[in-house]
């Protein structure tokens, strides 16, 4: 990593992992394989953000550490890639474990659970289904009705009323890491 650590992808240790490498490697992975419209792609640092927010808005009595916990949902990502659900799938168990275990180091490494509890994962997944609707539809060229075929169709937001512009790399790196200091901050 480029703060030095060194990480080992099947058995990851929290103590190699820092959120500058995660912010870092999180802004520089496109979501939608960077098949969206923009100057710029739209990252997962930025997808997480989104995610945080409407998470935010419909849960709004959420606890700094389940807030940190949506911040961080795909954090895994960093060093293995965005893959397409249907495509993590196909992929199967091995897939699944390393993704699951280098989860778990992250969540130990900023003093979360290192298994999410059900209820919270279940409230983050809403939260990111209702992000990929409107990024789908803001930013990658789906219809409202295929969008909610796949994700269903969101009630209480706007595209307009959420950042769906993507960022360049440092802008969303940056902001990244505002919300987790701030988070982290919270949760001391």
């Amino acid at each position: 990593m480029l703060s030095g650590r060194r990480l080992d992808l099947l058995d990851p240790s929290p103590l190699d992992i820092e959120i500058s490498d995660i912010a870092h490697g999180l802004a520089r992975v496109a979501r939608w394989n960077g098949q969206t419209s923009g100057e710029h792609a739209f990252s997962v640092a930025q997808h997480s953000l989104l995610v945080d927010e409407i998470f935010t808005a419909r849960a709004p009595k959420a606890t700094p550490s389940q807030c940190l916990s949506t911040l961080l949902h795909d954090a895994a990502e960093y060093v293995i890639g965005d893959m397409i659900s249907p495509f993590k799938a196909v992929m199967g168990g091995d897939y699944k474990e390393v993704e699951e275990r280098l989860q778990s180091a992250i969540h130990l490494r900023f003093g979360l659970p290192a298994i999410m509890p059900v209820r919270l994962k279940k409230q983050i997944k809403q939260a990111d289904k209702i992000s990929a609707y409107f990024e789908a539809t803001a930013l990658a060229g789906f219809s409202t009705g295929e969008a909610a075929k796949i994700f269903g169709r969101p009630s209480g937001f706007s595209p307009e009323d959420l950042p769906l512009k993507p960022l360049a790399t440092l802008a969303a790196q940056d902001a990244f890491l505002q919300r987790f200091e701030q988070l982290d901050r919270k949760t001391q």
